[in-house]
């Protein structure tokens, strides 16, 4: 391996070679290495972690191991680049904003190389890597870069003897923790805003995934971004992860993640120095379908709300509530759909699902659809793993499902579609709003009054009407109850990144 971090046709820097599963093994880069004021580092421990292609089961390559010692020193290169007079304080709004939009150029530039690191380290279908993801950082920042020199603060009237107004200035070293799930997208619905603001970066990729992440190091070079401005550290959560939520320097942390982990972020922020916290958690999202909707358009959507990218989505339409005049006609819909869902090959252009994250999670989905069966829904297709290689699971529904089964309370983060049968409106929306969680949800009718009635009465961040998973860069994005705090993307998620400032000034009256 180069000084820089990357690995030469499949060489590793330390030890045994990686096995870089076809098409990996054309990709002309791969980074591994930590990335710490524009330059590439070893960990301080000398460790690394295996990075393994969950559709092969076969090792990619070994990451450097960040834990403190090298969060510690990513913390204080940001902290410099925050520093007052710094080229990067100084440096003029628009001029920053023409910064992110050569990054989004940049990613557009080697989007097949991105899309296929990411497709590698997720086993997500190369399509949506591509088509999807890769489209969404490159509009993301591209919305973002056309906010820099557009944060504004405002004047106060008071009386004649004062001049009063506000600025809204950047936090400064803001930590950030990505998830698995979406390893691309979410560091740029992480990083976007806060540069837009003025803040600096230091940001921990999911261990299970951190490629792309490394990969955008050059890319932050090549922008060139002044030293210090984004730092990345891989790592595990527990040491990595933890050490950006307890120090002292980080002046706020941002998560996606289990809500397990955003208790955890939220306490070691609480005892260290109160640093503000914004969450994305979980969901367990009910998706309403009455009676009167467009049932072909409603069958699709659930489908593709429950099953898109492997089902590993916090927005997954994991309950779907179903009229009972229609249920029985949903259910058959539903499991008719699926078998034209074709689970396979990542890389294969054919392919609608791929391979699950890791064996963890492998394990965790095949459990709870155990649960399932145990508890009496009805197994309508699927619950079993596929094949002897790679972390494959059928499409499962289920029906008859009931609110007090696991499969309707706990989120599964894989495959499974859970179809429940409701009377009434308001016996749906009570049933709906009955989950600790309240990220998204869907409802389906033909009828604007009942629509925007059920909309206005769901506890939940966002609700699709006719549609679901459109997520848009303009569009703030979180939650409500455990499902976490704050909000990402749109004019919205600038408020996260900036601190209000009242400067207020005396006028002097000396007449002359």
């Amino acid at each position: 391996m180069a000084e820089n971090g990357l690995i030469e046709n499949g060489e590793t820097d330390r030890a045994s070679p990686a096995v870089l599963p076809s098409p990996a093994k054309n990709l002309p880069r791969i980074y591994s290495k930590i990335f710490i004021n524009n330059e590439w580092h070893q960990s301080v421990s000398g460790k690394t972690f295996a990075i393994f292609n969950p559709a092969s089961g076969e090792r990619i390559c070994d990451v450097e191991e960040g834990d403190k010692p090298d969060v510690d020193k990513a913390v204080e290169a940001a902290r410099t680049a925050f520093g007052h007079g710094s080229p990067w304080r100084t440096l003029d709004t628009s001029a920053r904003g023409r910064l992110l939009c050569k990054w989004a150029d940049l990613i557009e530039r080697d989007r097949h190389i991105l899309a296929t690191l990411e497709t590698m380290d997720t086993g997500k279908p190369f399509l949506q890597s591509f088509a999807i993801d890769l489209e969404g950082c490159i509009r993301t920042l591209r919305y973002y870069a056309g906010w820099a020199d557009k944060i504004h603060g405002k004047s106060i009237p008071v009386d004649d003897d004062f001049v009063m107004f506000t600025r809204h200035e950047p936090i400064g070293v803001c930590g950030q923790i990505t998830p698995w799930n979406f390893p691309l997208l979410m560091f740029i619905w992480k990083v976007a805003p806060a540069l837009c603001c003025g803040n600096t970066v230091v940001i921990k990729p999911a261990e299970q995934a951190p490629l792309t992440a490394l990969y955008m190091g050059a890319l932050i070079k090549e922008v060139p971004f002044p030293p210090g401005v984004v730092n990345i550290v891989p790592g595990y959560g527990p040491t990595a992860g933890a050490a950006i939520a307890c120090h002292k320097d980080v002046d706020k942390v941002a998560f996606t993640g289990s809500t397990e982990v955003g208790r955890s972020i939220t306490e070691a922020a609480s005892n260290s120095n109160l640093k503000r916290v914004t969450l994305e958690l979980g969901g367990k999202n009910p998706c309403i379908v009455f009676a009167d909707s467009d049932l072909a358009l409603a069958v699709e959507c659930a489908s593709q709300g429950a099953f898109f990218n492997q089902g590993q989505c916090c927005t997954a339409a994991a309950r779907i509530f179903v009229e009972e005049p229609i249920y029985e006609e949903f259910v058959r819909r539903s499991v008719e759909r699926l078998k034209a869902r074709v689970v396979g090959n990542p890389f294969d252009p054919k392919t609608d699902q791929g391979p699950q994250i890791d064996q963890d999670q492998f394990d965790k989905i095949l459990e709870l659809i155990e649960s399932g069966k145990k508890e009496g829904a009805r197994l309508e297709c699927g619950g079993r793993a596929i094949g002897d290689v790679g972390h494959y699971i059928q499409p499962t529904v289920f029906s008859e499902a009931t609110d007090n089964m696991r499969i309707a309370r706990e989120e599964i983060f894989g495959p499974v579609q859970v179809i429940m049968k409701f009377k009434s409106t308001e016996e749906v929306i009570r049933r709906a709003n009955s989950s600790e969680f309240g990220l998204t949800a869907g409802v389906f009718t033909r009828n604007i009054d009942r629509a925007l009635t059920v909309a206005s009465a769901l506890q939940s961040g966002t609700v699709w009407v006719n549609c679901y998973n459109a997520l848009h860069a303009q569009a703030p994005f979180g939650g409500f109850k455990m499902s976490g705090n704050g909000r990402e993307m749109g004019e919205y998620g600038l408020r996260e990144y900036t601190e209000v400032k009242t400067i207020t000034i005396k006028i002097s009256r000396n007449n002359h």
